[in-house]
């Protein structure tokens, strides 16, 4: 869920966070005694359909409000971080990715979840449940492209010379792509160390990189790439607005990806808090997501049409080649495969 639109500059945030965490330590309790919380999440149409879907059906009529804390999911992550220690930190939920969830949950910062206090835990698809956060939304990397130009079957087709330039990815999505060279290379996940070589290659063929999952769309529309990786969700979205792609699964394997909320072990707001999180599970706001912004419902009582599901949905053979992140690998090596990333790729 990278986007140009999801971004806050660094020096609005810092301002922002300053003064949250100043009234913080002078004891000032966030939103005292009112029936709210604060809620980290990207901006644009992500927190349109969170407001539309969530917070006016599900909390509003509850006499629940919600305020927004618009930043990148970097520096979400490093709050929820940096703010553990205090006695009440500025935030009650963050919505990240799952490899963000899983970095901050080894800090220490996250309260466990249970069906005690996320009630609608209940109904998440058993693969999907977490101890430390609630997982919204599921995808998986397939191959999105125009099929008047190409006709990719796997990841290893990005690398064919005839795509030669006509390859987009996203800059923000670095570390699928070692994933992407990784599979197609028939390498582990556990290790990027031979998946370097294959990226230097695709530098050579032209590979062309954008800052935005936007950007890239407006590329596929404008004919300068021919084809992605992205999540389905996208390739969904974009047909909708009228872009000529289709999607496939890659043969190697479907890499899969849940965007997640959690909550902070020193919430301001914690029982708000936990009432969102339980609002994201309701079928309700799970099927309007789908309609909306083309994931898969993470509950079993989420019924959508079955159009749809053809469309957002991965059958039991793509479910069963699954090739599941290494969480911790990505979390140790992080700043190597970034750092890498910058100087050698992308320099």
């Amino acid at each position: 869920m990278t986007s140009a639109s999801f971004t806050l500059s660094r020096r609005t945030f810092l301002l922002g966070a300053g003064t949250a965490i100043g009234a913080s330590a002078l004891g000032t309790p966030a939103l005292a005694q009112e029936k709210s919380c604060v809620v980290g999440t990207w901006g644009g149409d992500y927190l349109n359909l969170l407001e539309a879907n969530i917070v006016k059906p599900l909390l509003a009529p509850q006499g629940i409000s919600v305020q927004w804390d618009v930043a990148g999911q970097g520096p979400r992550k490093n709050k929820l971080i940096a703010e553990r220690r205090l006695p009440k930190g500025t935030i009650d939920v963050a919505c990240l990715p799952d490899s963000d969830v899983y970095d901050v949950s080894l800090s220490g910062a996250l309260e466990p979840l249970t069906e005690e206090n996320v009630p609608n835990i209940k109904n998440v698809i058993p693969a999907l449940r977490r101890t430390h956060s609630v997982s919204q939304l599921f995808s998986g990397m397939v191959l999105i492209y125009n099929p008047n130009h190409a006709q990719p079957k796997s990841y290893a087709d990005l690398w064919d010379e005839k795509y030669r330039g006509k390859v987009g990815i996203v800059d923000l999505s670095f570390n699928w792509m070692y994933a992407i060279a990784a599979l197609a290379g028939g390498d582990s996940l556990s290790n990027f160390e031979p998946a370097k070589k294959r990226l230097l290659e695709w530098k050579k063929l032209g590979v062309r990189v954008y800052p935005s999952n936007e950007a890239v769309g407006q590329a596929l529309q404008s004919g300068e790439i021919w084809i992605t990786a992205l999540w389905r969700g996208r390739a969904v979205q974009w047909e909708k607005a009228g872009i000529p792609v289709t999607n496939v699964v890659p043969t190697e394997g479907l890499i899969p990806v849940t965007y997640e909320a959690c909550i902070a072990k020193n919430a301001p707001n914690k029982e708000f808090g936990l009432a969102f999180l339980n609002a994201m599970l309701d079928p309700q706001g799970q099927i309007a997501f789908a309609q909306t912004m083309g994931y898969s419902p993470t509950v079993t009582n989420a019924q959508i049409p079955p159009e749809l599901a053809k469309k957002v949905s991965f059958s039991a053979e793509e479910t069963a080649k699954l090739r599941n992140p290494d969480f911790a690998y990505l979390a140790k090596e992080y700043q190597n495969l970034r750092q890498w990333w910058d100087r050698e790729f992308l320099a």
